[in-house]
C-alpha cells in the first residue's frame, strides 16, 4: 500500500507546503487582535493553499518530465522523469487535485462571504485564476515558467494574494498595513524558487526553459538574488517599528532572522558548484515560515 503511495507523497513535495502557507498564516491572525479571527475561514484557506501548492507540484512534474526538462536535472529526481508515475496517472492526479481545489475554493467562500455576491465572484475569479497559475507554469504549450514569468506568479500568489488575500476573507476590506509583510513573503518565495533556477540554470538552458537565473546568467542571478533578499531585509525591519508589533520578544527574532538571510547571502556568494544551492533552499523556506510564525505569534499575544 506504502509503495503505491511513495510515489504520490513525492511529487506532492511536502517541502514545500510551509512556503506556501507562510503568508495565510499572517494574513489570517492579523484579523486576531479585531477579534475577527474564524478557526473555519482558517483551516479552509490552508487545506485550499496546499491544494494549489500540491497541483502546482503534480502540474510541473507533469510539464517538465514531459518536456524532457528533468532528463538531467541537478536536484531531486523527479517521479515523472524515474518512472514512478505514468504520463496517465499524472494527468489522473492532475485532474483529482483540480477538483479538490475548487472544492476548497467554493467552501472558503461560501463560509467566508455568505451571501456577499461580488466577494463571492472576485474570489471564484482568483481561486479559478490561481488554479490556472498552478497548472500552466510548466505545463502546456505556453507554460509561463519558460518565459521568465515564473517569478512575478510567485511574488504575487505567495506574497501579495496571500496574505491580503487570506486576510480579507475574515474581514471583507483590504488591509494595506499587511503590505509590507507581504513583500516580504513575496520577495522571499520569489528567492527560493530562484535558488532552484539557480541550480538548475544550466539544464534549464539547454532545454530552453527561460527562467530570469537563464536570462540573467549565473553572475547577475546571484545579485538578483541579492536584491531579492535585501528588499525583504528592509520590509522586515520598516513593518517591526511602523507597526503595534513593537514588543522586545518580536524585535529579538526579527534580529535574529535578519542575520539568518544576512548569512544566506553570503552563503549564495561563496556557492560555485549548481548542487551547492540545493542544500540552501530548506533553510530559506524554513526561515520565511519562522518569521510568519513569530509574527503571527505576535499578533495574538501582543
Amino acid at each position: 500500500m506504502f509503495k503505491k503511495i511513495s510515489p504520490w507523497i513525492k511529487a506532492a513535495r511536502l517541502r514545500t507546503i510551509p512556503l506556501s502557507v507562510s503568508g495565510v498564516l499572517i494574513g489570517s491572525f492579523a484579523s486576531y487582535p479585531k477579534g475577527l479571527f474564524n478557526v473555519s475561514i482558517f483551516l479552509l484557506a490552508i487545506f485550499t493553499t496546499i491544494s494549489y501548492q500540491v497541483l502546482s507540484n503534480f502540474a510541473n512534474d507533469f510539464g517538465d518530465g514531459v518536456r524532457g526538462t528533468d532528463k538531467n536535472r541537478t536536484g531531486p529526481e523527479r517521479v515523472l522523469q524515474s518512472g514512478l508515475i505514468s504520463r496517465i496517472q499524472m494527468k489522473f492526479g492532475i485532474k483529482i487535485t483540480a477538483f479538490v481545489s475548487y472544492a476548497f475554493t467554493v467552501a472558503l467562500i461560501i463560509v467566508s462571504f455568505k451571501n456577499e455576491f461580488l466577494n463571492i465572484v472576485t474570489f471564484f475569479l482568483l481561486g479559478t485564476l490561481a488554479i490556472f497559475s498552478a497548472i500552466k507554469y510548466t505545463m502546456g504549450k505556453n507554460a509561463y515558467g519558460y518565459f521568465g514569468l515564473g517569478d512575478f506568479f510567485v511574488f504575487i500568489f505567495f506574497g501579495i494574494v496571500s496574505v491580503l488575500g487570506s486576510n480579507y476573507l475574515f474581514n471583507s476590506e483590504l488591509n494595506l498595513d499587511l503590505l509590507l509583510p507581504s513583500l516580504t513573503i513575496g520577495c522571499l518565495s520569489v528567492g527560493v524558487l530562484n535558488l532552484n533556477n539557480m541550480r538548475d540554470l544550466r539544464n534549464d538552458k539547454q532545454s530552453k526553459k527561460n527562467t530570469i537565473a537563464v536570462k540573467l546568467g549565473p553572475d547577475k542571478a546571484k545579485i538578483y538574488h541579492y536584491f531579492l533578499i535585501s528588499i525583504s531585509i528592509i520590509t522586515v525591519l520598516i513593518f517591526h517599528f511602523k507597526t503595534e508589533i513593537n514588543s522586545y520578544f518580536h524585535l529579538f527574532f526579527v534580529i535574529m532572522i535578519i542575520i539568518i538571510l544576512l548569512y544566506h547571502i553570503i552563503q549564495v556568494y561563496n556557492v560555485t558548484e549548481p548542487k551547492g544551492f540545493d542544500k540552501l533552499l530548506k533553510p530559506l523556506v524554513m526561515t520565511t515560515f519562522f518569521y510568519s510564525i513569530i509574527t503571527s505569534l505576535n499578533y495574538i499575544f501582543n
